[in-house]
């Protein structure tokens, strides 16, 4: 027995013990560790969430006061409030209802000079100012501080107001504070109303006063518990959490203790210890067991883990890649082209320029309809290889997304290396495209901005690209554009249009329609085109070239369709014997049920379908055909004329000819324009009037001027003509004094001196 023993001894003093011992510490240690790792991860969550939960708590104060000044510094709320009688309804509006029901504020007041309430609502609702009344006391020291305040001298303070939140931004005065009302966290602010320019005149020191209050146990635990992802949240008046659940105190600005904040901290140290915690016992009694079996694969085991262990690394390199760049391209994403460029601007040096270059691919939608979406993703891939050629070791090439990139360059100072490499890009991008056995050709649009001169910051560099981008696009595509502070304003200028033009609208002061004769061949009158006209209170007469294609952006293009429709139907009640005629916009085609509205405002007027004539681009038919035949065979079934306006100007005007149902062809304007310049104009008249004639469509000529191009088009057989020869566009009024002259509607050529408005 002891010669047996001794082996076994041996192997269990030399081996096993030693190996169970080091098993036995490294369990423990590794027990231990994971526990502490459960318990750090579960500390970690819950001070997050305190955290997150006292900066929410924080930051509501701070944008209830950032959603008053989108309406306290305001010139029109100013003269509202000047008013004799103000319009309550204006005020809901604009005001009280509109920033509850936009940002849910709880309460909003207007007071007066006298901090008299003159208007309120509370839960979007318009109330009594007497209700105001509730909350007088409770946040008098606000209102007052705010009134002790003095205006700014260049932007500093010349007073100390009294008040903890006290702030001056620009025209804004306010106070935020966090207070107890009725026993509730609530945030309150008060600002003054001043205007936003100085046309308005005011009494400092005596300006009206915006109040807002959003409580803070309401929609606003649910707005937090749902953004930081907190379970459970409630407010409490007492410090009574449930067991697993954690509390933070709310104080007032004022030091008043309000109460609590509880909810039931995330504790994902548990989750994963619930989840391994059971394999990992059983893999370490299943070790314990085949320790000792295999000892003498210790080798291989070891060489296999390193292999393990690199293939984990390159597995997180490769995660790391993927987080930061582009799938199909490789190229890097949107973060880390940001990123790298806060890094430039940080790191630039007095003679060197920032360059960031926005681009978009010119005709890329065409080769996805026409080839699909493979085809259109390796027309990305084959254009960002050719992009990467181009440009040099210190800068960045980056698809945002789609069919957009961006390239931030830097280069010496004076240099126009970024202008250049603009023009590489244009010419590179034209060469032709291989993609799935086609041949494609696109281009691209390159919106340019430099700094320091486009300004420092990120996020106002891509700004300005992008606008410099549109501004590419808008002039013909397959160009680049330097962002200036023009292009800017002409931003600034479409928002100021758009804003007037809803105000017209909603109005209808301004707006007028404006009717040019449609002679036939004769001479008669046989109808009108409705022309929309805007005549601003201040800025004089605009021109549809400058309000239209903002309507059309917009969607403003549909209710002032609607509007100039409904002009046109009264008007023509007073010519039984003329057709009216009324231009469509593509924006039009896409609402809803389009072509029964149309229908619906025709016979609410009383006017006869037939008598009104719809005009029609190839733009409109180039969108949705099937959609578009339908709303135009609807249109052609109630009684509606359909002309197709513009003839000869598009890519395939036979086509529609042949695709859809119309009435009348209109010949351009630049055709006519050119009889007696180009043989080719008369040529294509002729064409286009001999193709009327063979499928029994009216062709109407525009822009006809003078009594040679009226000659010509009467002996090439045109049904109808148009032009500032017969009359420029001229108002309801006009329209039917020409009609009851005792030329029995002949109309003579235009002379000077004519009551007329501008032509189109």
């Amino acid at each position: 027995m002891s010669f047996f023993s001794r082996p076994g001894q041996r192997f269990l003093h030399s081996i096993l013990l030693p190996v169970l011992l080091v098993a036995l510490a490294t369990f423990s240690l590794g027990a231990f560790s994971i526990l502490r790792a459960v318990d750090s991860s579960n500390g970690l969550s819950a001070e997050r969430q305190l955290r997150s939960v006292d900066r929410s708590i924080r930051a509501a104060v701070h944008e209830l006061a950032q959603q008053q000044e989108m309406v306290a510094v305001w010139d029109d709320l100013v003269m509202e409030l000047s008013q004799s009688e103000l319009d309550l309804k204006w005020l809901d509006a604009n005001i009280g209802v509109w920033l509850g029901k936009t940002f849910g504020q709880d309460e909003v007041y207007i007071l007066n000079e006298r901090d008299e309430p003159i208007a309120a609502a509370i839960a979007s609702q318009r109330v009594s100012v007497r209700d105001y009344d509730r909350v007088r006391a409770q946040i008098d020291n606000v209102v007052s501080g705010l009134r002790r305040a003095s205006d700014t001298v260049d932007g500093q303070p010349v007073a100390d107001s009294g008040a903890a939140n006290y702030l001056v931004t620009g025209r804004a005065v306010h106070d935020a504070q966090l207070l107890e009302l009725f026993g509730r966290p609530a945030a309150v602010s008060v600002m003054k109303i001043v205007p936003e320019s100085d046309a308005v005149p005011y009494l400092r020191g005596r300006e009206s006063l915006l109040v807002s209050i959003r409580f803070l146990d309401g929609s606003f635990i649910k707005q937090i518990a749902d953004r930081n992802l907190i379970e459970g949240l409630r407010f409490s008046d007492v410090d009574n959490p449930d067991a697993g659940e954690i509390s933070v105190p709310v104080q007032s600005d004022a030091g008043v203790h309000i109460g609590y904040f509880i909810w039931k901290p995330d504790v994902p140290g548990n989750r994963i210890l619930a989840s391994v915690g059971p394999a990992t016992a059983v893999a370490a009694i299943a070790i314990l067991l085949l320790l000792g079996a295999l000892s003498y694969r210790l080798k291989q085991s070891t060489a296999a883990l390193e292999r393990t262990v690199l293939e984990l690394k390159a597995s997180e390199a490769h995660a790391h890649h993927l987080a930061f760049h582009d799938v199909l391209t490789g190229l890097p994403n949107r973060a880390l082209f940001e990123d790298r460029l806060n890094h430039a601007i940080a790191r630039t040096q007095a003679d060197e320029r920032i360059a960031v270059m926005m681009l978009d691919l010119d005709r890329f939608k065409h080769v996805n309809d026409t080839l699909g979406h493979h085809a259109g993703d390796s027309l990305i891939r084959d254009f960002s290889i050719r992009l990467a050629k181009l440009v040099g070791a210190r800068d960045t090439i980056t698809r945002l997304g789609g069919d957009e990139f961006a390239i931030l360059h830097v280069s010496v100072a004076g240099a126009n290396s970024a202008e250049e490499l603009c023009e590489r890009v244009l010419a590179t991008a034209l060469e032709p495209y291989d993609v799935l056995g086609n041949q494609v050709f696109v281009g691209t649009s390159i919106g340019l901005v430099l700094a320091p001169d486009g300004g420092a910051d990120r996020v106002e560099l891509l700004r300005r690209a992008d606008i410099a981008l549109y501004r590419a696009k808008a002039e013909g595509r397959n160009c680049f554009r330097t962002f200036t502070p023009e292009m800017d304003e002409t931003i600034n200028v479409r928002r100021i249009v758009e804003e007037e033009l809803r105000i017209a609208l909603d109005t209808d002061d301004g707006l007028e329609v404006a009717y040019q004769p449609q002679v036939a061949a004769g001479g008669a009158i046989v109808g009108v085109e409705a022309l929309i006209r805007w005549r601003h209170p201040v800025r004089g007469f605009i021109p549809p070239s400058q309000f239209v294609p903002v309507a059309e952006q917009t969607g403003l293009i549909v209710p002032l369709g609607e509007w100039v429709l409904r002009q046109a139907c009264r008007a023509a009640q007073s010519w039984p014997d003329l057709f009216v005629s009324v231009n469509l916009s593509p924006v039009q085609f896409r609402t809803a049920n389009f072509a029964e509205k149309v229908i619906a405002i025709v016979r609410e007027s009383g006017c006869d379908p037939r008598r009104v004539e719809l005009e029609v681009t190839e733009s409109v038919l180039l969108d949705e055909v099937s959609a578009t035949a339908d709303a135009l065979r609807t249109l052609r079934e109630a009684g509606f004329r359909i002309a197709l306006d513009d003839f000869g100007t598009g890519y395939s005007s036979l086509g529609y000819l042949h695709r859809f149902e119309v009435d009348k062809i209109k010949i351009d304007r630049s055709f006519t324009q050119s009889l007696g310049q180009s043989s080719k104009a008369a040529a294509v008249i002729k064409a286009i009037v001999s193709l009327g004639q063979a499928m029994s469509l009216t062709v109407t000529a525009e822009g006809v001027e003078t009594e040679m191009q009226r000659a010509f088009l009467h002996n090439a057989g045109c049904n109808e003509m148009q032009g500032y020869l017969f009359s420029k566009p001229i108002t309801e009024n006009q329209v039917t004094r020409m009609l009851s002259r005792a030329s029995s509607r002949i109309v003579q050529p235009f002379v000077e001196g004519s009551p007329i408005l501008k032509a189109s």
